[in-house]
């Protein structure tokens, strides 16, 4: 591990160490390293789309927009090679939260995000991409190695 010294503005500091208290990081170095390695993570279009990576697919949509359900769940069951599971939550009598894991390639995955945060009625969409350290080796959906 390196050792780095930085300059930072008071401001900016002031949010660093309000991160680390709220989240609970032992250090500001903790708290930096964290912050970093999420930059990287959402900086990935310069990865390989071709990359195996997991994500989480989080959105919030109206359930009563028309037909949005049955678009969103077309588009799901279209997709089901990149699905490992989908978590569905009633927020309140308009709202409805899912949040999707999925697992294949990066392009594929972006993708796949992308038509279902454009869908009219769809809000809050964010896609988070983990990088696969297996690289381009193949997902097997069945095996527990």
């Amino acid at each position: 591990m390196q050792r780095i010294t930085i300059t930072i503005d008071d401001d900016l500091l002031e949010t660093i160490d309000q991160i680390s208290t709220q989240r609970g990081y032992a250090s500001r170095s903790e708290t930096l390293r964290d912050l970093v390695r999420d930059a990287v993570t959402r900086a990935q279009p310069t990865v390989d789309g071709e990359a195996r990576c997991y994500a989480a697919l989080s959105y919030v949509y109206e359930h009563e927009t028309r037909d949005l359900s049955r678009r969103l769940t077309t588009a799901q069951h279209h997709h089901h090679d990149l699905s490992i599971s989908t978590l569905h939550v009633h927020i309140d009598g308009h709202d409805c939260l899912e949040v999707s894991v999925l697992k294949g390639n990066t392009d594929d995955i972006r993708a796949f995000a992308d038509s279902v945060v454009t869908q009219r009625g769809v809000r809050f969409g964010n896609l988070h991409i983990i990088p696969s350290d297996d690289g381009a080796k193949h997902f097997d959906t069945h095996s527990h190695d």
